[in-house]
Parts: C-alpha cells; structure tokens; sequence
C-alpha cells in the first residue's frame, strides 16, 4: 500500500497494530516468567531493547513462549557499548555523537554475571556502532560473550554486531568467541544503501561481514534482516536474497519500516501480507543447508522467541525446521510486531531459512 506525500501520519494500516502483552495470562507459567524477568531488570540494572523499544513481543520473548513444547526459551536483547553511536543512518533514532563516552571495562563480566543470575536460556547482544574505538568494539563485545560462556555455559548467544569498518580479524575476533548466532544487517537492497544507511557502512561490505564471519567458524549460524517499505522492488529484494545465500547466510528477517520521527526518511509503502506472502515464495531452495522457508507472525529481527526456536534447531541440525509443518502452516498476521532495536523502527514479520 503506497503512502502519498502529506499523508506520514495518518493511521497505520490495521495488521501493523499489535499488543502481546494484552494477551499474556499472568497466572500462567508463561506470565510469571515475564514477571520475574521485568523484575530482575530492575534489579540487576540491565538496559534491554525489549523495554526501551517498547516492543509488544515482550510477553512472548520473557515468557518463553514459541516454537515447539521443549524449545520455549526465555529469551531477552541487552545492549552493549553505551546509548550512543557514531553513525548517523537514516531511518535510525539512536543519539550520535563523534566521541560518545568510553566503554566501561566492567561491563563484560558484569553482563555476564547478571545473564546468569536472570536465568536466560537464550540472550541477544546488539551494540551501537564505535568507530571512535581501533577496533569498533570488536574486543568488547567478544570478552563479553567468553564471560557469558564462562558463567552460563549452556546459555546460547546471538549478536548483532557492526562491522568493524570491515576488519576481517575484528570480524573473527567476534566469530570465535563463543558465539552461536553472528547477526549483522543488510538493511536494505543495494542501490537504497547511500540513502538510507550511514557512508560508512554498504552493501559489500554486509556480504563481506557476513562471509568473513561463517569462514571463521563453518558451524556458525549467520543471519540480517532486510527493511522494507523504502522504494524497493521485488526483483532487488530477491537479488538481495540470492547474494546473502552466496556468502552463506542461513537465517533472513524481512520487516516494515516505520518512521521514527518527523526527521527520519519517510515510509514509501506499508507492504501487505499479501506482498510477504509472495516474498516467501521468492525464497532461494536450491541452498545445501535448508530446502525450506517459514512465514509467521510478530518477528523482531533482534530477540523474537519464536526465531529463537529456528536458531535453536539450526544449531542443532535437527530437521524439525524441514518439516512440512514450517511450510503454509503459519497464517499471514492481522498484525505485526514493532521492531526498535536501538537502531530503527521496523514491523518484522516473516522469517525465512534460506
């Protein structure tokens, strides 16, 4: 659905609208984990993307809820490396500064200690970009994922990571340091990439990240997420599929973009579900490792716990994931979840294994 110019502000369309925590039992096991969760963030003092974004999944992902009976994992996103970054991408809302403070030393070991003490199965790191640093964070965010393997040794962890300006050895620093699911954004099709992220990032580069990443650490799963609703077409959007398939990318969020504000680039098309039902479609099954797709409601591209799940059965090379089941057997939602990682505001909605 096209939005004409003047018009940013009118009513979004109705499957964008959603409130998980509306439906959340608080009786239930499901909602006393939420509960306690909530309670333990104060407590411990963390800064979670799931609050800060004020993301509707948040009952879903604290709760354990998704996927299979025995993968219902309590899964939150924490942030790394402070509140300020030093990009300045376009459909982004994060401060920026050229000099944000320095990092804190302490915080590897006491994220690691507070993960532990929450009882997380499953944690997502994402971080601001720090190019103001030699090497982006990469050391940071690597001792910070040893120390979460250290204290929990059975907690799996995903990170959204920068990319290091394109440092092959920050890149590996990150890759080798425990980590089971490496995640960086492509954000958008190439030729929207000067208009919608920050110069310093690109396409090749993303592919490169991504590449790098997998070479370090075969076993790795890799995984970005495309925005959408920006003056893409299909035909990019499927080239942009098949380039992340070549560098080996196993798991892809596709996702609407929402305005942040008045000084963000506007929305260009709220995409129909109809329109996601045709992506999946357009979904790349001739790769080695997974011949399918899934299509399901209220993906965050940084801590859905549903996706958890997929991530889980990657790691494990369990076929649950190529099961007829993970074809057609999600409905399109009526509507989606809000996605604000700290970098943007996005309604994530399919997930695909490509």
């Amino acid at each position: 659905m096209r939005v004409p110019r003047g018009k940013q502000r009118r009513p979004k369309p109705s499957w964008l609208k959603h409130n998980a925590l509306r439906k959340l039992d608080a009786s239930s096991v499901q909602g006393q984990n939420y509960l306690r969760l909530k309670k333990d963030v104060r407590r411990l003092k963390l800064a979670t993307v799931c609050e800060e974004a004020k993301c509707p999944n948040i009952g879903e992902c604290w709760g354990g809820g998704g996927g299979p009976d025995e993968d219902r994992v309590a899964t939150a996103t924490v942030m790394l490396m402070g509140d300020t970054c030093t990009r300045g991408c376009r459909f982004c809302s994060v401060k920026t500064a050229r000099a944000p403070p320095p990092l804190d030393p302490a915080e590897p070991q006491h994220m690691a200690e507070a993960v532990a003490e929450w009882g997380l199965d499953y944690v997502v790191l994402t971080s601001v970009d720090r190019d103001d640093i030699p090497d982006g964070g990469a050391d940071h965010i690597a001792r910070t994922i040893e120390a979460l393997k250290r204290e929990t040794p059975r907690l799996l962890v995903e990170c959204l990571t920068p990319d290091f300006s394109g440092v092959r050895a920050d890149v590996a620093r990150v890759a080798l340091s425990g980590l089971d699911v490496y995640a960086h954004n492509v954000e958008t099709v190439e030729r929207l990439q000067r208009r919608v992220r920050d110069p310093r990032a690109g396409y090749r580069q993303t592919l490169d990240v991504l590449e790098w990443a997998k070479a370090a650490k075969p076993q790795l799963v890799t995984k970005t997420s495309i925005m959408l609703g920006l003056g893409e077409s299909a035909a990019e959007v499927r080239q942009t599929m098949l380039d992340l398939r070549g560098v080996g990318v196993e798991i892809l969020t596709l996702g609407q973009y929402l305005r942040p504000t008045k000084r963000h680039m506007k929305v260009e098309e709220y995409v129909t579900p109809e329109a996601f039902a045709a992506y999946q479609a357009m979904v790349p099954l001739n790769a080695p490792i997974s011949q399918t797709s899934a299509l399901y409601p209220l993906i965050d591209a940084s801590g859905f716990a549903r996706e958890r799940s997929w991530a889980l059965h990657l790691l494990r090379a369990d076929p649950w994931y190529a099961r007829p089941i993970a074809r057609g057997s999600f409905s399109f939602p009526t509507s989606c979840a809000l996605k604000n990682n700290g970098r943007s505001n996005t309604l994530n909605n399919p997930v695909y294994i490509i």
